[in-house]
């Protein structure tokens, strides 16, 4: 992700506020959602929240469910729409993620569109053992951070 120069707004925040261009697709009171302008296909939009917040993380946990609603209804309108057969839906945070503000592609598909699961190179674990070190570590991490949370992250 490029450094965020706090000296110059934020791209999707202008574009949130109608205050730079954007091809809108859909607009509520929670978000915006536009085509992207290099898309990997026809149709692949980005839906942001209008108020700015960096990562997925960042989100309140009340305007997660009108956020995925509307990926919800945006991936439908790629099959409707456009007759897509499916669709792939993405969020990166912080790492490769060329805004920092959260946006969530949703991406049109067809079979055989060219696109092999996923755009990097999957691994196996080493042996059943780092697996189940992996899995151990996350599920205390789950446990520390259920029994520390905010009332902003709910």
């Amino acid at each position: 992700m490029p450094a965020h120069n706090p000296n110059e707004p934020c791209r999707f925040c202008l574009i949130a506020h109608g205050q730079d261009l954007s091809h809108t697709v859909f607009e509520d009171q929670y978000s915006l959602a536009f085509l992207d302008y290099r898309p990997l296909f026809p149709g692949h939009t980005l839906l942001i929240p209008k108020q700015h917040y960096e990562t997925l993380l960042d989100v309140p946990s009340a305007l997660i469910e009108p956020l995925f609603t509307n990926v919800q209804l945006i991936a439908r309108a790629l099959e409707v729409g456009l007759g897509a057969q499916g669709s792939f839906i993405a969020i990166n945070n912080r790492v490769s993620q060329s805004v920092p503000h959260l946006h969530i592609h949703i991406v049109p598909r067809r079979r055989k569109d060219g696109l092999k699961g996923f755009f990097w190179p999957r691994q196996r674990y080493k042996d059943e053992r780092e697996m189940v070190e992996v899995r151990e570590k996350l599920r205390r991490a789950i446990r520390s951070l259920k029994r520390h949370r905010t009332p902003h992250h709910g």
